[in-house]
């Protein structure tokens, strides 16, 4: 059993991640030593690794919350991780895709502001226009 600082320094977590983790459900609830303090077990500490590996590819909470489940039960079927990766996977292609237009109407706007002393600006004019709009 380890203290939630030496989990923090195993895991690169912050203890407040760590209790938001515990609180959100994703990891179960720790024991709690005489003086209240929390004590983490090996279960814990290898789930706080798995969390963080999924919150680092994108999943969200949920999704990380949704995984764990899958990781816990060793009866699972792979195409259901398959499954959530690859909606995942089209998710983040989607916001690459968003923010590429987003750059490249940026870029437009930039190319035609003149940048000099003029307070004209089509910067702020493309933003006041919603010219950013998908």
């Amino acid at each position: 059993m380890i203290s939630i600082g030496a989990v923090s320094k195993q895991t690169k977590l912050p203890t407040k991640t760590i209790r938001y983790y515990e609180q959100a459900g994703l990891i179960a609830t720790p024991q709690r030593g005489a003086n209240g303090y929390r004590f983490y077990n090996e279960q814990n500490v290898s789930e706080l690794h798995f969390v963080k590996g999924a919150r680092q590819a994108g999943f969200s909470v949920a999704q990380s919350k949704e995984l764990l489940m899958l990781f816990r039960d060793k009866s699972r079927a792979s195409s259901e991780v398959k499954k959530l990766t690859l909606a995942k996977i089209t998710e983040i292609r989607q916001r690459i895709d968003a923010l590429t237009a987003m750059v490249t109407k940026l870029e437009d706007l930039a190319e035609q502001c003149v940048g000099d002393e003029n307070p004209d600006c089509s910067i702020l004019q493309g933003l006041e226009n919603n010219q950013l709009e998908p």
